[in-house]
């Protein structure tokens, strides 16, 4: 007979490594991601990189990076106002699968991109069958000549002889992305407890609705092991904004995100959070 779980002590927060809000795109103003970067510096703002689909929603044109490039440039001592992550789709990943990383790499020395997620999906815009055991072997060569980055593994059924083959030996610099929806915003039903040192991230239908009693249920998975995990969120964060003006369609909403870091830093208050 299967004992029930014990309630954990108040004193074991579930520790964050970043706060994740995934798709800013041409609808987002700069200057907004500044502010709530400098309210909350574990937030990470995911920009999603597919060639065929530069300039519409949820996919940032190259001009609004550039002016994301020129706001986010380094500081003397080589601070940058936003944490950035890479959501590689499409043509961006079938590179990286081929050993190409001349896109990694550049735009971690642009943007300053610390992270890229390789998002290897049909849904995403990837060939299934490029997904293989060669593909895999490519990419631990990249992973060891980009040390400053790391490369973030969707561990879904779709992706396994991508992943599969990191778990043996886990590079520093790899970690693994929870959701099997696949980007689709599905929640999750449950959140398997990481093994040890392992790197992992839980998304799937996280959103401001939500959050707190997620991350709760995270606490409860991962927080007696003492890992560190993140979040991240994407379709929650849109708005459908009615406008006879170019501002209107399809946004990125700031105020959902706000919603998010507010549930957060209450956790944080109230010691059920810790970031790290």
């Amino acid at each position: 007979m299967a004992l029930p779980l014990l309630p954990l002590p108040p004193a074991t927060p579930l520790l964050l490594r970043a706060v994740g809000f995934c798709g800013i795109d041409d609808s987002v103003d700069v200057d907004g991601l500044i502010a709530i970067s400098a309210r909350a510096p574990w937030v990470e703002w995911g920009i999603l990189f597919r060639p065929d689909t530069a300039g519409t929603p949820r996919y940032a044109s190259s001009e609004w990076l550039t002016s994301l490039s020129v706001a986010n440039a380094a500081s003397a001592d080589g601070d940058r106002p936003l944490r950035l992550a890479g959501h590689l789709c499409g043509d961006r990943v079938v590179e990286l699968l081929r050993g190409d990383a001349d896109f990694v790499t550049s735009t971690h020395a642009a943007l300053g991109v610390r992270r890229f997620q390789i998002n290897a999906t049909a849904v995403n815009g990837v060939d299934p069958s490029l997904v293989n055991a060669a593909a895999a072997a490519l990419l631990r060569a990249t992973v060891a000549a980009c040390p400053a980055v790391e490369f973030i593994m969707q561990r879904n059924e779709e992706t396994r002889a991508l992943w599969e083959p990191f778990l043996s030996e886990t590079p520093l610099n790899v970690s693994f992305l929870f959701d099997e929806s696949k980007g689709r915003g599905t929640l999750s039903a449950s959140y398997p407890c990481p093994p040890n040192g392992t790197l992992v991230g839980f998304a799937g239908g996280l959103g401001p609705a939500n959050l707190g009693a997620q991350l709760a249920a995270m606490r409860v998975a991962v927080a007696p092991r003492g890992e560190a995990i993140w979040v991240d969120m994407e379709s929650s964060l849109r708005e459908i904004v009615v406008s006879s003006d170019a501002g209107g369609g399809d946004i990125f909403s700031l105020a959902r995100c706000e919603a998010c870091v507010a549930t957060v830093e209450a956790m944080i208050a109230e010691r059920s959070v810790a970031m790290v």
